[in-house]
């Protein structure tokens, strides 16, 4: 995944990024950091076309983000959302594989008619994430902030993607759960060879799970390196005061 002079100006005359260059190497962790307003998130949304960049591009797998390319793009692109993204009053089997939905007719997914092979990959992915079976049936209401990130995670893994983009995934969730989530991240990126870039406001949590470190500033790139090359003076460059702006 590469994002090339990337840069990013809203209606109102905001500018949210300006001109981010940067390459993910296929299977590695990177965390994105910076201040509130830094542009993560806007970063984020562009790599599914969730936002339109004003300048630059970004590749997935060497391919451009544009509207010809996005339905193969959004196969290629898992998303974890900071608020789980998912349908509380739905049950965990169907939030899972409305991950797969670009798979399914739809007339299936009106039925609620579920492919058998696809319940079977729920079931599986729902046991690589560390939840029984039993929790299929229940509603994602009835779970705790740390099960519903596992079924987003396992969610976004339904359709095998190449990329898993993570907007803020433990922003919710207690220090154990944060923790847990994020090792379960780290792993899956590792057995699966999926590249992971995944904001973050904790820099311990960033130093600890991820193989490399890109932080913002006020929209603009100002670290990208290894994460014991993100020193304290490095941190004091990046989160001094600065003027917010849109995210």
């Amino acid at each position: 995944m590469a994002f090339v002079g990337a840069s990013k100006r809203f209606a109102e005359g905001a500018q949210a990024l300006a001109d981010v260059t940067f390459h993910v190497p296929r299977g590695q962790f990177c965390a994105l950091v910076g201040p509130s307003g830094s542009g993560k998130s806007t970063l984020l949304r562009a790599v599914n076309g969730l936002t339109q960049l004003s300048g630059g591009e970004v590749r997935v797998d060497g391919v451009r983000v544009d509207a010809a390319s996005l339905p193969r793009i959004r196969r290629k692109v898992g998303m974890v959302h900071q608020d789980f993204g998912l349908v509380s009053r739905a049950s965990v089997a169907e939030n899972m594989i409305a991950g797969a939905i670009a798979e399914i007719p739809t007339w299936r997914a009106l039925l609620g008619l579920y492919p058998a092979a696809h319940q079977a990959k729920a079931c599986a992915l729902l046991a690589e994430v560390g939840l029984a079976p039993e929790h299929l049936p229940r509603r994602v209401s009835e779970l705790s902030g740390g099960q519903r990130q596992r079924v987003g995670i396992a969610r976004a893994l339904m359709l095998d993607p190449e990329v898993l983009v993570a907007d803020e995934p433990v922003a919710s969730l207690d220090p154990r759960a944060s923790e847990e989530v994020l090792d379960l991240m780290r792993r899956e990126a590792l057995a699966r060879g999926v590249t992971v870039l995944c904001s973050l406001h904790q820099l311990d949590l960033a130093r600890r799970f991820a193989d490399r470190i890109v932080a913002l500033r006020a929209g603009r790139l100002m670290f990208d390196g290894p994460t014991d090359a993100f020193d304290a003076a490095t941190e004091m460059a990046i989160y001094g005061p600065v003027k917010e702006s849109a995210q």
